[in-house]
């Protein structure tokens, strides 16, 4: 498989790029907007980052049908940002009771995503954190893969997963261990089906030239700028907000604030650390659960500071958050080295990076933003958030596209 010249990559975040040729005859162009796309999706368990991505896409091309491993999402929901897009989902989604074991079904998930075909599409778009990009297509279909991650637990993440989950080298833990080997295998031989890849961070670019050898151009998720409420007067309380999963660090948050009793946080989310979570935390520490959208928005936008201790692959939570005027305090690394316009480093910084995931660390942080807080504006974060926007990200998607087409047209 040939893949996509550093040039042809430079195309999709430069304009200039449109002017240019690739190849010697092709003019590069969009791609048709109301073209039969078929995305390819993991899965879709409920409405977090990944579900945002796959609700844009559709709406970039009409005709987008989805191909996902699980389909979980309620009603309500798809009527709000899958108006009359089709979902089709493998067999194993209608197992008993799936909704409880799916994450457990990983070892059949690469022969399940092969099932589905979409060989009679324009185009395919996976969207993937995992198996998505495995899906089979022609070899004449053009293909883009959106990357939000390389395998987190069959890569660098697998030690600390089998580590959360207790599994050693007894029995168990060494099955576990082989059936993530096979992963591995399957996962870097389908990293060079796709003809494009494109990244939603610098971090996830480097994962991916580490794990795969393939290059590919950072496109950052989509953020709803002008749904989100822009708000200059903030309250007294700092906020963290995510899937309350380990990976996440809130604990470390939680330890770091139960060290400052004079300062107030409000955890937004539930996930599978919601009662650890809870029991450790002192008076000072308020969680809300799972929040509607609009009391979401709004209470991240009062927030005087968010505050985020895990490393993620973007972060979208953390730029919708500069959107609404709010500042951050973030683990410097990940997503979050491309969100944060650090104090200190750059003019109208928009929060705080700090070096170390260490309850310390974050301690000093949070006293850095404090005395350094009339400096870092709402108004600095809500422009540098624009950097994220939905139309950017729409012209990034077909420009891609359109590269992955001419790759085929020149052959």
């Amino acid at each position: 498989m040939h893949h996509m010249r550093r040039a042809e990559l430079d195309t999709i975040t430069h304009p200039k790029g449109l002017q240019r040729r690739v190849g010697s005859k092709l003019p590069l162009a969009l791609a048709d907007r109301n073209a039969r796309i078929a995305v390819v999706h993991d899965w879709c368990p409920n409405f977090r980052g990944g579900e945002r991505v796959l609700s844009r896409i559709c709406k970039i091309f009409p005709n987008a049908e989805v191909f996902t491993l699980f389909d979980f999402l309620p009603k309500d929901i798809k009527d709000q940002y899958f108006q009359d897009v089709a979902f089709h989902s493998s067999a194993a989604n209608r197992l008993p009771m799936v909704q409880r074991y799916y994450r457990s079904l990983f070892f059949l998930c690469p022969f399940l995503i092969e099932q589905f075909d979409v060989t009679g599409y324009d185009a395919v778009i996976s969207s993937s954190a995992a198996f998505a990009r495995g899906v089979i297509t022609r070899p004449d279909q053009p293909h883009l893969c959106y990357v939000h991650s390389p395998i987190r637990y069959a890569w660098d993440e697998q030690f600390s997963y089998l580590e959360q989950g207790r599994l050693g080298f007894g029995p168990k833990g060494l099955l576990f261990r082989y059936m993530l080997h096979h992963l591995r295998t399957w996962d870097t031989r389908t990293a060079h089906g796709p003809d494009l890849m494109l990244a939603n961070s610098s971090y996830v670019r480097s994962r991916i030239q580490r794990i795969y050898g393939r290059e590919s151009q950072v496109v950052y998720p989509p953020v709803a700028i002008d749904e989100l409420e822009f708000m200059t007067a903030k309250d007294d309380y700092y906020v963290t907000a995510s899937f309350l999963a380990p990976y996440k660090r809130t604990d470390l948050v939680i330890k770091a604030f139960n060290d400052m009793p004079s300062r107030r946080l409000v955890v937004v989310g539930e996930g599978q650390q919601s009662q650890s979570l809870r029991s450790m935390a002192r008076s000072n520490i308020v969680f809300t659960g799972y929040l509607p959208r609009q009391e979401f928005v709004r209470t991240i936008a009062k927030a005087k500071a968010m505050v985020f201790a895990g490393c993620e692959d973007f972060g979208i939570a953390l730029a919708e958050a500069q959107a609404c005027g709010t500042p951050l305090i973030a683990f410097g690394r990940g997503g979050a080295c491309d969100i944060v316009r650090p104090f200190g480093e750059i003019e109208d910084p928009t929060g705080i990076l700090f070096g170390s995931q260490s309850v310390e660390s974050l301690k000093e942080a949070v006293e850095d933003f404090e005395r350094n807080e009339s400096s870092i504006t709402p108004q600095a974060c809500r422009s540098n958030a624009e950097r994220f926007s939905e139309e950017r990200f729409d012209l990034a998607i077909l420009k891609a596209v359109a590269i992955a087409h001419t790759f085929h047209l020149r052959r």
